[in-house]
């Protein structure tokens, strides 16, 4: 991955339902906050602008070009402290003086328009490009490795359960009788081989975003800052989540209504829902038809909301 001066030009990337999500997120101007999905900035640049001087926002990202793009943008302000690491990690990450201290936590998922657009990093099947992946040089496995050493089993259940694609099995062979299938160009026309006609992109879309999920672990991930999330936030403090396709949607209505990953509300005694969380949201929120316009990654964003339940100290 290239760093500092080398960097390829950094493609910024629109910031999505920036003004409900910063709307919904900042409750104290005086308060702690976590833009756990850093980027190149642009949230952060709007919560900043919405904090007093005794606001603090860390901004995380495990993205080493995002934070020289965020610097750049944000500038010199002594509220914002940059976070190299990923935010599965975040109560590592967070000062412990912070635990429990947080108003609130931003995650705008997915992958970033600069990590698309860059052919080298392997996301896009609109450019040739090595089989890569990897959100940050920090993680581990490559596409190249899914793609090339995985099992038939292996990878035909990451293609459906990861992209949601019916035809994970033939794709999944095809694939297999290509090896060593070495680029995104040749990835692409594996499924192009199995899928004909209108539905060509979408499967081609719902194999690289498997892919991408498994490469870089994140619904687990997910999980895991969702779950930290309740020991960095204090009680009022609130989670703003933007996701982009229904699996990590899923995750977030099912940690927002009841606090764990299958939607199943506990109760007390009484009979009394017991939930870290109560949805603010009441239900999601989508971008309007001008943002759709202005921005397609946007077409396809669900923002929630909810809150730390407790009485606020």
């Amino acid at each position: 991955m290239l760093r500092g001066s080398e960097m390829t030009t950094y493609h910024p990337h629109i910031p999505v339902l920036l003004q409900p999500s910063v709307d919904y997120l900042i409750t104290d101007k005086n308060g702690i906050y976590i833009d756990g999905t850093l980027g190149g900035g642009g949230h952060s640049l709007e919560i900043l602008r919405n904090l007093s001087e005794k606001g603090t926002l860390y901004g995380v990202d495990q993205d080493h070009e995002a934070h020289i793009a965020a610097a750049e943008q944000i500038g010199d302000d002594s509220r914002f402290i940059p976070v190299e690491g990923n935010f599965g990690h975040l109560t590592t990450l967070i000062p412990k003086e912070a635990h429990g201290n947080v108003n609130g936590i931003l995650l705008d998922l997915g992958v970033s328009t600069h990590q698309i657009r860059e052919p080298e990093r392997g996301f896009s099947f609109q450019h040739d490009g090595p089989l890569d992946m990897r959100m940050s040089e920090m993680s581990g496995i490559s596409a190249y490795r899914v793609v090339n050493e995985y099992s038939y089993e292996q990878l035909r259940d990451v293609i459906y359960h990861y992209g949601e694609e019916r035809r994970s099995r033939e794709i999944a062979s095809e694939i297999i009788s290509r090896r060593p299938v070495e680029t995104t160009g040749e990835l692409k026309a594996a499924v192009e081989a199995v899928v004909k006609g209108k539905y060509t992109i979408k499967s081609i879309a719902r194999v690289f975003q498997g892919i991408r999920i498994e490469v870089n672990r994140e619904l687990d991930v997910l999980k895991d800052v969702l779950q930290q999330s309740l020991e960095l936030l204090k009680p009022g403090g609130r989670i703003v989540a933007i996701s982009y396709h229904s699996l990590e949607d899923r995750l977030v209505k099912h940690f927002f209504r009841s606090g764990n990953f299958e939607g199943k509300v506990e109760k007390d005694f009484f009979g009394n829902p017991l939930s870290p969380l109560n949805s603010i949201s009441k239900g999601i929120i989508t971008p309007d038809e001008d943002e759709r316009e202005r921005n397609p990654a946007a077409r396809s964003a669900k923002l929630r909301v909810a809150e730390k339940t407790g009485e606020d100290s």
